[in-house]
């Protein structure tokens, strides 16, 4: 299956559209948005959910597989983290998506209830003459350097003292990163935070930042994980970040990187499950950060998704019916998931989500599910 780039999927009863903030290009046009960003509600029935691109391909793959199973639809837009939050709270959609988990103070303050469906891993990707993928290694303070500005040619010797046997040209090295609140920009930064000061001092850590690298020619944005992997794609010489899916559906060249633990690994589903290797139950809404994780075999940049439903929901058989489609997820998406290379849920931690759902009660304060 190759994962289109183009300005919509449509999945079984599942519509896309990428939409977020001000950015310096389009190469995605929405679709069943508007102009502000703001999630379209369905024409006819099924549930409604938006935010997150990084989760995009798999709740893709389970609205469609979920359709066939019980023919009920469920509509996901891809509009960034950052609109899946703010829709959610405008209680526009059934249910928003979420890379950057919320508070606990910020859940009790909107009413939510939050609680993860797989997980998975950021990767930087480059678009170098004669690079395969996994053959360009980066450690996370060169990464972070370049995207500070620091390191603006791939002839750089910071770079070519990690790859000695890849022929590296001397080209300027465009960065590309995300133009709409991201969860997967969080992630990232949350990375670079944790390897580089400088970048936790001048940066930090957001689903939106101001990226050093985004004045002149040295960097581009895109809208969503989409919009990122077609600038890659299409721009010589340059590197941005997606959600892993992006990459290997569309046979992009993602990067090996060094891990906490010293060790140049590739993503992948084990070095993903290694880095989610945590105590769940500890977490207040499962809000868990997966990067840059001890485990010798981890991917530096995993990311568990998130998903945000009322808790007393306006409307009961509708937060009833997303409920039943995620319930069923965790019975009968493990395969899917698996197979665009996300780590499924361990059977512990869906026990677990599950016993959170009660939170979710209708007018007269009895569990919807």
């Amino acid at each position: 299956m190759r994962l289109m780039l183009s300005s919509a999927i449509v999945l079984g009863a599942l519509s896309l559209a990428a939409c977020g903030g001000g950015e310096s290009s389009k190469p995605v046009t929405p679709a069943n948005s508007n102009a502000s960003g703001t999630a379209a509600k369905a024409s006819t029935g099924g549930i409604t959910g938006a935010g997150a691109s990084f989760p995009q391909p798999i709740y893709a793959q389970w609205a469609q597989d979920y359709n066939a199973a019980k023919g009920s639809q469920v509509n996901y837009q891809s509009i960034g983290s950052s609109g899946g939050v703010k829709q959610i709270n405008a209680k526009t959609v059934d249910f928003g998506a979420t890379d950057a988990p919320l508070s606990k103070e910020d859940l009790d303050k909107n009413g939510l209830v939050q609680f993860p469906t797989v997980i998975g891993g950021v990767v930087p990707i480059v678009n170098i003459d004669g690079v395969e993928p996994g053959k360009l290694k980066l450690d996370g303070a060169t990464l972070a350097n370049i995207y500070l500005g620091k390191i603006t040619k791939w002839s750089d010797p910071a770079i070519k003292a990690l790859n000695p046997d890849v022929n590296l040209p001397d080209a300027v090295i465009t960065t590309v990163f995300r133009s709409d609140g991201s969860g997967t920009s969080f992630n990232f930064t949350n990375y670079l935070s944790a390897v580089s000061p400088e970048w936790k001092e001048k940066v930090g850590a957001a689903n939106s930042v101001k990226w050093p690298t985004a004045t002149g020619t040295a960097g581009t944005a895109g809208k969503g994980n989409e919009g990122v992997a077609n600038f890659v794609r299409t721009v010589k010489n340059s590197i941005g970040y997606v959600e892993y899916a992006y990459a290997k559906q569309n046979a992009m060249s993602h990067v090996s990187l060094k891990n906490k633990a010293g060790n140049f690994v590739q993503p992948s589903l084990e070095t993903f499950s290694a880095a989610a290797k945590a105590d769940w139950s500890s977490a207040p809404g499962f809000g868990l950060i997966l990067t840059d994780q001890a485990d010798a075999n981890a991917w530096p940049i995993a990311s568990a998704t998130f998903i945000l439903v009322q808790a007393k929901p306006q409307d009961a058989a509708k937060a009833k019916a997303t409920l039943s489609f995620f319930d069923w997820v965790y019975n009968s998406g493990d395969e899917a998931a698996s197979k665009l290379d996300y780590v499924p849920l361990p059977a512990d931690v869906k026990a677990l989500v599950r016993e959170s759902w009660k939170q979710v009660v209708d007018a007269n304060g009895k569990p919807v599910l």
